[in-house]
Formats: structure tokens, C-alpha cells, sequence
């Protein structure tokens, strides 16, 4: 095999950068930064932002886009222009893959403004989006040279590394595109058909409980987007998750409720129902989800602490490359932004920061302005380093985000309290924004460390590279304030928990407002610290712990076909078969993500013209057993054991209307009054002498099994299959 058809073997060598021969020499300049490689960057990165904006809303998790941009970009260049360079498809990975990102980010800590009841506007959203993401893009800039160069071998940047291996293999086989695709039309036709706001053939959570086991509750989420999750993230890291949930599901809730049967008042932090006539579902609400909540703040500090000598390794190597001169008669592949630039726009979006807490925060206080856009500068300098620092020496998925989220959001709600500003109407919203930037700005910056990692080892011009992350960023940025007013209305409702979000809320609240049940919280980060000190990743637990087990079980399942891939040890195709399956289920993630996010707008549409979604939907009453005769509801008879109920027929402003039913069973006359919101779709079935009415089809959990587990044997066949 000749040199141009795989990276040298000194990629993976310890040695200095500047004596690594890339891919596509120095001397050599093919096509690189391109209109059409921006433009379809700029595509990938909408969608794929747009579907990890979902996914991360619902669990928690965000998947890395480089290498499916890569292959889409692969495929996009040889179907519709018949081939282009690697330089370009470089450039649309690292313009893609910064969607991803910025989303990560965005919903890390936006939709707590949300939950607050506050509504930021698009502009906001995006103007927040823009700032934070062009600061990770910039700071990481100088550190280009120490990171990814000077230390080449030592840091190994394994998304890069992998992103360019896949680059390299691409350029005369488009079979792994196929792949990516098919996940993508497999997941979308199952997500139409599960949700309940299209066709609705099964339900989307099947749920058991133990029989004798009071509270213990199992159930699953059966969505393409967590099973593709679980391969990726692997064995090791769905079961620990899955312990998390268990711990939650299967231990604390049944003890809350032993504890709590014979108390004749509200346990505190419920004020209102008493334990023994909660739901399982209320006692995770109530109080598992601040233990989960605990967990995740202690575990995310703790991975930040662990982190220490890199923090303060990176930060001196930052520090020490600012005002450097660059070298003279630099090669093509050593160029980087000037520093004149670099320093400017630091200077620009500190005071572009500033501007936007005086207009729409402070309102007017200028002092506090400026002393805000200070700490996001200094914070965001600090974690971008750390970021950078940390992806290159253990990958994307263990950058703890959300632990220099919550760093930056304790520091600052210390700061202004202690600068007398606890009681200032808006010091909420304040300590929020700030995090948001500077977590956005980790998120970015750790993106852009693993794609100039790709651009380092193909040949890429990091000027270039960098240009298009800030392309990437803007294109992404203008787009996520639409796309969480799109998922407004789910996170509110809770049927998307964003997680980081919600914890966010909690940190805010609990050291500005007092307002958090510190027994629980604290509770929470004991046992994640029992988790640590057995050697488990205590994040992984804890977010299992905070969010519901059924989001976890379907993750599981993901996690063991990887396990039974990994198994075979001496299968000389294992590599490809794992790439294969992280692309199919790369794939399934982007088809259901993205297709939720089209029901999402289409819901939105459809409550003004209910004709677009009332034929497919049939919202109303649906007669299940041929027993009943002569059904009938508000005195109207039902006829092919069907009644549409519109949303037209609501009364103006009424959110619910009450419906008599009335049917003959044997000899009996039997009624039954329900209640129906727009949308609803009622099951009509007789059990004894009684009318049974329910909002699944009485065989919908049977249903949901069978295809989730036809789902995961087309994830086991494309991932085991012989290549």
C-alpha cells in the first residue's frame, strides 16, 4: 500500500509535530477552502446540531459529529461533483462539526431560562450562541502549536485521530456513507411511526411493575436515538449508567416509599401529597431527581479537580504562546491566524459580551457589565485550555462540561454575592448567561482541538480550519434559537428532561435563593463519592441516577452488542465492524432526532391547521372491542368503531372537554364520562361491567417490544456482518 492511501505510521508515534509528514505535504496546495465545502458544512452542521440538540435534551448525552460529517462529506463530493479534495472534505467536517458543539452547549444551559419562565429571544439565544462559541474558537487558537504540535503521540486526540483515518480511507470508497444512511432512513421511519403526534403504532415507553416489590417500576424508552447512543458510548459506560438508573429505580424508591407509608404529612420537599399516595414517577420527581442532582455536581467537580495538573499545565502552556511572533517562511500547514486578529477579537467579543448584559441583563449598569464580560474572558480562557487539554488526552465524551459549568456558575454566584449583588432582581439571569458563554465556549473549544487534530495530520491549512469553525459556529448559532423555540414547549412540559439544564437551575437557585432540599443534594454526592472510591466513573452513575431508567435500559442494549462485537478478539474485521456500527448508529440518532424535531414543528403548525396531522394522528375515540353495541358519545352514535373529536370543537381557551360515552354490553347499559385534551386519542374496551378507557392501544406495549427488538437486530446485523 503506498504512502497516499493511509497515514504514515509516525501519527501515532511520540515525537514532535514538525517532524510528522502529513498526508497531503506542505509543498502541495489542492483545493481547500471552497465555497461549496463551507455551504455544505454549513448544511451538516444544521442538521446535526439540530438532532443533538434534541438528543441532549432527552438524554443528557451528545454524540460527536466529525466522523459522520466526514462521511457524508465523502459521499456528498463524489455523488453530486465527482470527487473533491481531502483538503475540502476536511473543511466540511470541521464547518459541520461544530454544530454539534455549539448544541451541546446551548442546551446544556438555555433552556433553564425556560424553566425560570423567562423566554429569551431568538436573537438572544443566538447572539449568546455566536459570542460564547467564537471565544472557544479564538482562545484555542494560540494553542495550536503546544497541543496538537508540539505534543504530537503524547496527546493522541482520538476523535481527530479517527476523523482522519476515516478521511484517508474515504477517498475511494463511499460504502461507509451507505451505511450512515440507511441508519438515518431506519430511524426516521421508526421514529414516524412510534410517535404519538403521527402514526402512533406502539407506545413509546412500555413500563412494568414487580409484583411485591412496592414502587419498584421498570420501564424503557424504545427509541433509536438511545440505543445508537448505547453502541457508542460502549459496555462499560451504559452499565454503569444503567446501575445509576437501577440504584434510583429499584432501591431508593422502594425504601421512600416503606419509609414514607405511615407518615400522615408531606415529606418536604413535597408540600402537598403525601408518600404513600405518590406515583413512582412523583417520588423521582420529588426527591430522587435532587439526589441524581447531588451525584452529578459532585461527580462533575470531582472529574475537574482529578484534572488539576493538566488545568495548570494547559493554562502556563496558554499563557506562554500569547505574543509569540510567528516564525518566518511558515509552511503552508503551520499557518495560523494572525495573533493581531486573535487578540482584537478577544477584545471584541469581551465587549460584545459586556453589551449584551448592559442592554439586556443589567439594564443600564454598566460596571456590572463590564465586570460580567471580565469573568466570561477570564473563564472562558481558563476552560478552553482545560478543554483543549483534556479532549486530546481522553477524548470528546469525558470532557466535563458540565463540571466547569457548574465551577463557573458557583464562582460567579459567589462573586456577586460577596460584591453585595444576591438580592439584585436579576442576578439569576446574570450568573446563567455567564455560565452559558463559558460553557459554550468549552464545548467549542474542544471541537476545535480535535478537528485541527484532523486538519494536522492530513495536511490541512489551520488558517483555513479556523475560519470555518467561526463559519460553523455563526450558521449554528443563527439557527439554535429556532430550534429551541421549537423544543420550547417539551422542555417546559418535561417530555424532554433536559438534565444539565435542570441542574443548572438547581446551582443558581440553591446558592442565590436558598431554595434546595441540601439533605438530598448532599446525599447525592456522597454516593457518587462511594462510586468514585470503588474506581467507577461516578459520572456516568449519577447522571444514570438522575434521569429515569428507561432511558437507560434501551442504552444497554446498544452497550451489548458492542459487547458481543468486542468479544470476538481475534476477528481480523473487528475494527471495521465497529466503525461500521458507530456509523449505522450514528445514523439512527440523526433519522430519529431530526425527525422529532419536524414532529415538533409540526405540532406547532397543526394546533392553527389540525387538518395537517388529523388524518394520520385520528385523534378522538376508538372503539377496541367488537363486545360493545351501540356506542355512542355525546348522544351521537360511533360508527366504524371511530370518532374524531377535532381540536376545532374545543371551546375558545379550554384546554380539556368532557365527553359522555354510553355503549350496550350483553343485556347492561354502561356510561362512563372522560375527559380529553386536543389530541388525545381515547381506547374504549369493556373489562367486567365497567367501560375501560386508556390512551394506548390495549396491545401497544406488546408492539413497542417487538420492534424495538427488531430495531437492535438490524443495529446487531450491521455491526456484526462481514464487511
Amino acid at each position: 500500500m503506498s504512502s497516499k492511501e493511509k497515514l504514515s505510521p509516525k501519527a501515532y508515534d511520540v515525537l514532535d509535530g514538525k517532524d510528522y509528514p502529513s498526508f497531503i505535504p506542505a509543498s502541495e496546495s489542492p483545493a481547500e477552502f471552497s465555497v461549496k465545502a463551507i455551504l455544505i458544512g454549513i448544511l451538516i452542521g444544521i442538521i446535526f446540531g439540530a438532532a443533538n440538540a434534541y438528543l441532549g435534551l432527552k438524554v443528557g448525552l451528545t454524540v460527536s459529529a466529525s466522523i459522520p460529517a466526514a462521511v457524508m462529506a465523502v459521499a456528498i463530493f463524489k455523488i453530486f461533483f465527482k470527487g473533491g479534495s481531502i483538503l475540502e472534505t476536511n473543511i466540511v467536517q470541521t464547518v459541520g462539526s461544530a454544530g454539534e458543539s455549539l448544541a451541546a452547549g446551548v442546551i446544556f444551559t438555555i433552556p433553564a431560562f425556560f424553566l425560570w419562565g423567562m423566554e429569551p429571544s431568538k436573537l438572544e439565544i443566538t447572539t449568546i450562541a455566536f459570542v460564547g462559541g467564537a471565544i472557544g474558537v479564538i482562545f484555542m487558537i494560540p494553542l495550536r502549536r503546544f497541543l496538537i504540535v508540539k505534543e504530537h503521540g503524547k496527546l493522541p486526540y482520538p476523535e481527530g485521530t479517527a476523523c482522519a483515518e476515516v478521511l484517508v480511507a474515504g477517498q475511494g470508497d463511499i460504502s461507509k456513507a451507505k451505511t450512515l444512511f440507511k441508519g438515518m432512513g431506519i430511524g426516521a421511519l421508526y421514529q414516524a411511526l412510534m410517535h404519538n403526534r403521527l402514526f402512533g403504532l406502539w407506545s413509546k415507553e412500555p413500563t412494568t411493575h414487580i409484583p411485591g416489590f412496592k414502587g419498584a417500576e421498570i420501564g424503557a424508552e424504545v427509541t433509536p436515538e438511545l440505543l445508537g447512543v448505547g453502541y457508542i458510548i460502549g459496555p462499560q459506560i451504559s452499565a454503569i449508567m444503567l446501575s445509576g438508573g437501577m440504584m434510583g429505580w429499584l432501591v431508593l424508591i422502594p425504601l421512600i416509599y416503606l419509609f414514607g407509608e405511615y407518615a400522615n404529612t408531606p415529606i418536604y420537599p413535597e408540600t402537598v401529597t403525601l408518600i404513600k399516595d405518590m406515583a413512582p414517577g412523583e417520588i423521582w420527581s420529588r426527591y430522587i431527581r435532587y439526589i441524581g442532582a447531588g451525584g452529578v455536581a459532585f461527580a462533575g467537580i470531582f472529574s475537574l479537580i482529578k484534572s488539576i495538573p493538566v488545568i495548570f499545565s494547559s493554562f502556563k502552556a496558554g499563557v506562554s504562546q500569547i505574543g509569540k511572533n510567528k516564525a518566518e517562511n511558515e509552511e503552508r500547514t503551520d499557518k495560523d491566524l494572525s495573533m493581531n486578529i486573535i487578540i482584537g477579537g478577544a477584545v471584541i467579543l469581551a465587549l460584545a459580551s459586556a453589551v449584551y448584559l448592559y442592554l439586556s441583563v443589567f439594564k443600564g449598569a454598566i460596571g456590572l457589565s463590564l465586570l460580567a464580560g471580565f469573568l466570561i474572558v477570564l473563564f472562558g480562557f481558563f476552560f478552553v485550555t482545560v478543554s483543549s487539554r483534556i479532549v486530546g488526552l481522553l477524548g470528546s465524551s469525558s470532557n466535563p462540561i458540565s463540571g466547569m459549568t457548574i465551577a463557573t456558575l458557583l464562582l460567579t454566584c459567589v462573586i456577586f454575592v460577596l460584591a453585595g449583588l444576591g438580592d439584585m432582581p436579576n442576578v439569576k439571569i446574570a450568573a446563567l448567561t455567564v455560565g452559558a458563554f463559558v460553557c459554550i465556549a468549552a464545548a467549542i473549544a474542544g471541537d476545535t482541538s480535535q478537528d485541527l487534530k484532523t486538519g494536522f495530520l492530513i495536511g490541512s491549512t489551520p488558517k483555513y480550519q479556523q475560519i470555518g469553525e467561526l463559519f460553523g459556529v455563526l450558521s449554528s448559532a443563527l439557527t439554535m434559537g429556532i430550534v429551541m423555540y421549537f423544543l420550547k414547549d417539551a422542555i417546559v412540559a418535561g417530555e424532554l428532561p433536559a438534565p444539565q439544564a435542570n441542574l443548572m437551575k438547581l446551582v443558581v437557585d440553591g446558592v442565590i435563593g436558598g431554595s434546595l432540599p441540601w439533605t438530598l443534594v448532599i446525599g447525592g454526592a456522597f454516593i457518587a463519592l462511594c462510586v468514585e472510591l470503588l474506581g467507577i466513573n461516578s459520572l456516568a452513575f449519577a447522571v444514570g441516577l438522575y434521569l429515569p431508567l428507561s432511558l437507560s435500559v434501551p442504552i444497554m442494549f446498544g452497550g451489548i452488542i458492542r459487547w458481543i462485537l468486542e468479544k470476538r478478539t481475534n476477528d481480523k474485521h473487528l475494527e471495521e465492524k465497529r466503525e461500521n456500527g458507530v456509523l449505522y448508529s450514528s445514523g439512527l440518532i440523526a433519522g430519529a432526532a431530526l425527525t422529532g424535531v419536524c414532529i415538533m414543528v409540526l405540532v406547532g403548525l397543526s394546533d392553527k391547521a389540525p387538518g395537517l396531522l388529523e388524518s394520520i394522528n385520528r385523534p378522538g375515540i376508538h372503539v377496541e372491542t367488537s363486545a360493545l353495541s351501540l356506542v355512542e358519545a355525546d348522544g351521537e352514535a360511533i360508527t366504524d368503531a371511530y370518532r374524531k373529536v377535532s381540536i376545532t370543537s374545543f371551546p375558545e381557551n379550554e384546554k380539556t372537554k368532557k365527553v359522555a360515552l354510553k355503549a350496550t354490553y350483553g343485556n347492561k347499559i354502561l356510561e362512563k364520562e372522560i375527559e380529553l385534551s386536543p389530541w388525545d386519542k381515547a381506547y374504549v374496551n369493556v373489562k367486567g361491567d365497567e367501560l375501560v378507557v386508556n390512551s394506548e392501544q390495549s396491545d401497544a406495549m406488546a408492539r413497542a417490544v417487538i420492534a424495538f427488538l427488531a430495531l437492535t437486530a438490524t443495529l446487531a446485523w450491521f455491526a456484526l456482518k462481514k464487511p
